[in-house]
């Protein structure tokens, strides 16, 4: 009896996932609703339901620095429906400023890597320079005067920004904000002068006029402000900076489930709408299996331990 019942567990385990899926998928956040990550995880939620024939419910957790939506989905239970939307900040910098996290690299499985976006060095108009090399200047000319805003502590703006200050030798305050959209709201206001962050939070008013871009840290220009240079157009070569977005999920998922949403995510990535949506949000879409996406993940948790621990960033 006892070998019957083993046998009938093994059974139902296996349909249960060779049927997978057969109910909603949820996509948690660790952000608030706008920006680089939420963006992301909707593009590809909508594409993603219409793949695998079941809801895909976006769901943003924000709490404790992105902490709380980490912490659920590395304790949820490993059946492939409950899925993190990573950001690339959050899941290598945080295990080098906190040893207390509620979640650890291992507790997470990955997926797929779905986009990216380039950072774009954005200033208010008031700032008296219009080029790369004039604002470093500027700030050379008046150092601790000007602010500059992030997503909060220890996300990629923070740390970028410090890299930032730390090849030009320039100095600027820190104010962290709870995500792109509190954060953009003093830029624009002239209360905090610098955000150098991702373009879906700033293409608009640059577009606008409203703020001033400097420089975009990668290789090319965006397609959404042209009249923007280059980082190293601007005269600054090897800085760049690019946020990436990846879908994880908690760790002892079944790798045929793992596989069978991989594969999913990348034909939902693949279609004219899904690319089109991308574009117009400023968004790039880079799939990479999870093999690739792992191989990332250590690569720039070892890449940016090293700029955390020079530039003394934490999570306070």
């Amino acid at each position: 009896m006892a070998a019957c019942a083993a046998f009938a567990g093994l059974h139902s385990a296996a349909h249960a996932q060779a049927s997978f899926p057969n109910k909603p998928i949820t996509l948690i956040v660790p952000n608030p609703p706008g920006g680089l990550v939420d963006g992301s995880a909707r593009i590809v939620s909508d594409a993603l339901a219409k793949v695998l024939a079941q809801p895909v419910v976006v769901t943003n957790q924000p709490g404790g620095s992105g902490n709380v939506a980490y912490g659920n989905v590395a304790k949820a239970a490993p059946d492939g429906y409950t899925l993190l939307t990573s950001y690339s900040a959050y899941h290598v910098g945080y295990p080098h400023m906190n040893p207390k996290l509620p979640w650890a690299q291992k507790d997470l499985t990955p997926v797929a890597l779905v986009t990216v976006a380039t950072n774009v060095i954005a200033v208010h108009p008031s700032i008296q320079a219009n080029t790369l090399p004039e604002f470093i200047a500027y700030v050379k000319k008046n150092p601790g005067k000007l602010s500059y805003a992030s997503q909060g502590n220890g996300s990629l703006s923070h740390m970028g920004t410090e890299m930032f200050k730390q090849r030009n030798g320039i100095s600027m305050v820190h104010i962290p904000y709870r995500g792109s959209g509190a954060a953009i709201t003093d830029v624009l206001s002239g209360q905090v002068q610098v955000f150098i962050t991702t373009p879906p939070s700033v293409m608009g008013h640059i577009q606008a006029g409203k703020l001033k871009g400097l420089a975009v840290a990668g290789p090319t220009r965006h397609s959404g402000i042209p009249h923007v240079p280059t980082t190293a157009e601007a005269g600054l070569k090897g800085f760049e900076l690019e946020a990436w977005v990846g879908i994880f999920a908690p760790a002892g998922t079944p790798p045929d489930v793992v596989a069978k949403l991989s594969g999913a995510i990348k034909q939902a990535m693949e279609t004219p709408e899904t690319k089109s949506r991308a574009q117009t949000a400023g968004i790039e879409i880079r799939y990479k299996d999870a093999a690739a996406l792992d191989a990332q993940v250590k690569q720039e948790t070892e890449f940016w331990g090293k700029v955390i621990a020079s530039s003394k960033i934490t999570m306070d």
